[in-house]
């Protein structure tokens, strides 16, 4: 029973980081159709953010923690911002090309950490309050996955009160359901594209400074997320986050039973295998968006 248990929570925190990694790919994606291959190097803006703060500019540990979840959001953020008007809101209608332009942009943004942090990993220092474990029922959960775990759920709930009350929020929701109709509705849908891709930019950062909680971070850290983060918004549903968080659920589970029953390289192919079988029954994934047509 104690192994279940054990595996279940290592579900769960597998779950937690993969939802923290795909929200932001779950708007831009969702919403504008880009195929955004530097969202890993997103990620690892928001890695090095803790890491600078320690060993740049002398924060402790507890406190470059805290601060860097901001700095991180906006420092990802405003690096997504950039890249969006300047490069990609003229490929909206063209996703193919989206996926070459910001593959080129994530070789730049690691040769670009590897010049300024040098090519090893590094270490970002945990807290003191994230150190140590809690027993429960036999086997221990780490602080650093409560952690993410409680951050998960704050960032996630105040991601649904700013879709559902903030005018922002809604016009986002308006433009990912059917942008044409958002367009000769009055919305300037250039300055929504805009907003959605500072959030997601800005959420990958803040997934980035959780991850390094859990391990070495280095210029391929986010080559390591990138390809998990695409299965989750794919099952999940294109821009619904609903979706994305059923499907965080399902494949952090999946890949612990499975890695656990046989290996981390079978289990990873048994969870690929799966979610292909999936999407042929289920092409639009898990939550799809309802549309009225007409019936001839």
């Amino acid at each position: 029973m104690t192994a279940y248990l054990e595996q279940i929570f290592i579900g769960l925190s597998m779950a937690a980081v993969l939802l923290l990694v795909a929200l932001g790919l779950t708007f831009t994606y969702g919403q504008m159709g880009v195929i955004n291959m530097a969202h890993g190097e997103l990620i690892m803006v928001g890695a090095y953010t803790p890491y600078v703060f320690q060993h740049h500019l002398g924060a402790g540990a507890g406190t470059s923690i805290v601060v860097s979840l901001v700095v991180g959001f906006l420092a990802a953020g405003a690096l997504g911002l950039a890249m969006e008007r300047l490069l990609l809101h003229r490929l909206v209608t063209r996703p193919l090309d989206t996926l070459l332009v910001t593959f080129g942009i994530s070789l730049i943004l690691q040769q670009a950490a590897r010049d300024v942090f040098g090519a090893p990993n590094v270490e970002v220092s945990t807290p003191s309050w994230l150190a140590g474990n809690w027993d429960w029922f036999g086997f221990a959960m780490p602080h650093r996955r409560l952690f993410i775990m409680a951050l998960v759920l704050i960032v996630v709930s105040g991601l649904s009160v700013f879709l559902a009350r903030h005018r922002e929020g809604r016009r986002m929701r308006a433009v990912t359901q059917n942008r044409d109709l958002a367009a000769v509705s009055g919305l300037a849908t250039r300055r929504i594209d805009a907003t959605t891709f500072f959030v997601g930019a800005g959420l990958a950062g803040v997934a980035g400074v959780a991850v390094s909680l859990v391990g070495a971070i280095g210029s391929q850290i986010g080559s390591a997320y990138i390809v998990d983060a695409f299965l989750v918004v794919i099952v999940g549903g294109l821009g619904k986050m609903r979706g994305a968080v059923i499907a965080a659920l399902m494949l952090g589970m999946l890949g612990s039973f499975a890695q656990w029953w046989t290996s981390a390289s079978i289990g990873k192919a048994i969870v690929f295998t799966l979610v292909i079988v999936f999407l042929q029954f289920r092409p639009n994934g898990l939550v799809s968006f309802r549309s009225r047509g007409l019936v001839a």
